[in-house]
């Protein structure tokens, strides 16, 4: 059995899709910054859920040109994996608000300002 796609992944796909079906796989791998073999994965993965569909362009000047449109099911799946990934973000901005807090607290209690290294 394949491993599940995580949230941001399956946003992230999904979202690209829904706005611009016709991105090859490999425009899919630039946009998400993965690989090529990881997009057939998760492709195949929300096909196989029937999050998407596929369409081939027999007229199309390159043969293998495709078209992958979001299903209503689909867009319900984006709908909820939006909220869960938004979620998942406040959590890790509030995280880093106390971590720069704290790190803010530290710095002046040691008399020091911090300096820009990042």
């Amino acid at each position: 059995m394949s491993p599940p796609l995580d949230d941001e992944t399956r946003y992230r796909l999904l979202k690209l899709l829904e706005s611009r079906p016709e991105l090859s796989q490999r425009e899919l791998a630039d946009e998400m910054g993965v690989s090529l073999g990881k997009v057939n994965y998760c492709l195949r993965a929300v096909m196989e859920r029937g999050w998407v569909k596929v369409k081939n362009f027999a007229r199309h000047p390159k043969k293998r040109a495709y078209a992958y449109y979001v299903t209503p099911k689909g867009a319900e799946e984006k709908a909820k994996v939006t909220a869960r990934f938004l979620n998942c973000k406040l959590a890790e901005y509030e995280d880093i608000k106390r971590e720069i807090e704290r790190l803010q607290q530290e710095a002046s209690a040691g008399g020091g300002v911090a300096d820009k290294y990042c």
